[in-house]
């Protein structure tokens, strides 16, 4: 009998911390084996002149998520395929709640969809009704089964949750160990300066931009770490798009606060400026937070490096262009406000990192593995089994070939719709086959898992998401359970 269920031989292999040319020994879907050269196993996968990183851990996808008007167009299948694809192997997407109602069904609901894909995934709860029934009786029920944490909206309606709401999640997220995650931009200033502009006349997609500049976000940004500090409740800042609101994050993280940033691919390769387009065109590149210019692109390239924003997500949220269900639902001709927020990018994320950051100096191959799959594998309680390349972790990985060159097309990123906001866009570094719990799934981009090979990634409490312990005048308004 082979000692090995599959042997990556001669690759590069990077750890994060290091890289190292090695072969890798999996048995059982995890890796066991890590040495110079290994005996032959049951099968084998040549990764010579290849780089093997560990399998991308996207912790931001809204996938499949019904409304009361309809589902997102990208399944969990098309989706898998997407993340498959691009290097991905796990995901870490939303359960909705819509006001008035509970969330167990609909746990139960993205439950069941998800096992019918291929990615491993887990969940984030979204709290858009912060009622006593939901916090009190409901979240202990899916915190026993697995998770571990909350996002909230500063923004949108009908989703966004007031401060008094805000506080009561971060103290059912302190009582019960789970991370909050939070979408920061200012509600109430958002929608005056809307109104303002649909006043004016001004009403094509580039004044998304201008309804929402960096100042909301920073606001929001600097009263989310604010009320969380005064609750002692770690959270995660989504998105960030600019300086001024990654630089609130610093100056907590400098006063030993909890918080971590997250930023996307997005803020380092598009503009406002590609929403100046004629008629519904620049449509294809409304996301929230909006773009900036390409001088934002340096700062936050910076503040990567500096670890202040430390996971890099892809904030997959994809809306057709052609069609009444996606960006067109309220009609070609509709106003800024009523075009739905949101870009694909879940197949395009590690691309253009690799190609933005490690192929044009501005990161280390290193940082690359942390901020993709390490450090969101580390927060969202993952790891050791996910993010990384050890012995007892799960044997996802994904070979590149550094030098490799393409253009990115709709074609390549095998999602379910129809743009690409990164389309013709130039990358050197592509992944050339991904392997999920030792399976190869893709291979020179054909995608080969089955539907239904999915696993569910229940997490258990841990160390990084416990209060520090320090509280104003060290009275606790929020004991815990």
């Amino acid at each position: 009998m082979a000692d090995y269920d599959l042997v990556v031989r001669g690759g590069e292999v990077a750890t994060g911390f290091g890289t190292v040319r090695c072969d890798i020994g999996v048995k059982g879907g995890r890796i066991v084996a890590l040495a110079e050269q290994l005996p032959l196993g049951g099968a084998s996968v040549d990764a010579t002149g290849l780089l093997v990183l560990p399998g991308g851990v996207d912790s931001h996808c809204h996938i499949e998520e019904p409304s009361p008007s309809g589902v997102n167009e990208e399944s969990f299948q098309s989706a898998s395929r997407a993340a498959f694809a691009g290097g991905t192997t796990s995901v870490v997407c939303f359960v909705p709640q819509w006001k008035g109602h509970g969330v167990l069904e609909r746990f139960a609901d993205s439950s069941a969809r998800a096992a019918r894909g291929m990615v491993d995934y887990a969940f984030h709860q979204i709290i858009s009704d912060a009622t006593e029934e939901v916090l009190e009786r409901e979240i202990p029920q899916l915190v026993a089964q697995g998770v571990r944490s909350l996002k909230v909206f500063l923004t949108y309606e009908p989703l966004h949750v007031s401060d008094t709401d805000y506080l009561k999640v971060l103290v059912t997220a302190r009582k019960h160990g789970c991370l909050v995650t939070v979408h920061c931009e200012n509600y109430a200033a958002i929608n005056w300066r809307t109104e303002a502009l649909l006043a004016a006349g001004m009403t094509a997609p580039k004044y998304h931009a201008w309804a929402r500049p960096p100042v909301v976000e920073r606001e929001a940004t600097h009263r989310a770490i604010a009320l969380a500090e005064l609750v002692d409740q770690p959270i995660q800042v989504f998105h960030v798009s600019c300086a001024e609101a990654a630089e609130e994050i610093a100056r907590a993280q400098r006063r030993g606060v909890k918080v971590w940033g997250e930023t996307c691919p997005q803020y380092v390769t598009l503009t406002a400026d590609q929403m100046d387009q004629p008629g519904f065109e620049g449509s294809k590149f409304m996301c929230s937070p909006a773009p900036r210019d390409k001088d934002e692109h340096a700062r936050i390239w910076d503040l990567i490096r500096r670890g202040v924003l430390d996971v890099v997500s892809s904030d997959h949220c994809a809306f057709s262009f052609e069609g009444d269900k996606g960006k067109a639902q309220n009609g070609r001709d509709a106003s800024f406000r009523d075009i739905p927020n949101g870009i694909p990018g879940l197949a395009a994320r590690l691309p253009i990192l690799f190609s933005e950051g490690v192929s044009k100096g501005r990161i280390s191959l290193d940082e690359f593995v942390r901020v993709t799959a390490t450090n969101p594998a580390r927060l969202m309680g993952l790891a050791p089994r996910k993010g990384s390349i050890a012995i007892g972790a799960d044997a996802d990985l994904a070979l590149w070939d550094p030098k490799a060159k393409r253009t990115i097309t709709n074609a390549l990123m095998q999602h379910a719709i129809d743009y690409t906001p990164y389309e013709g866009l130039e990358v050197t570094g592509w992944p050339v086959m991904t392997i999920r719990r030792g399976e190869v799934v893709m291979r020179d981009g054909v995608v080969q898992a089955e539907p239904g090979t999915a696993q569910y990634l229940p997490r258990a409490p841990y160390d990084m998401v416990k209060p520090r312990g320090v509280l104003a005048n060290g009275f606790d308004a929020a004991p815990p359970l």
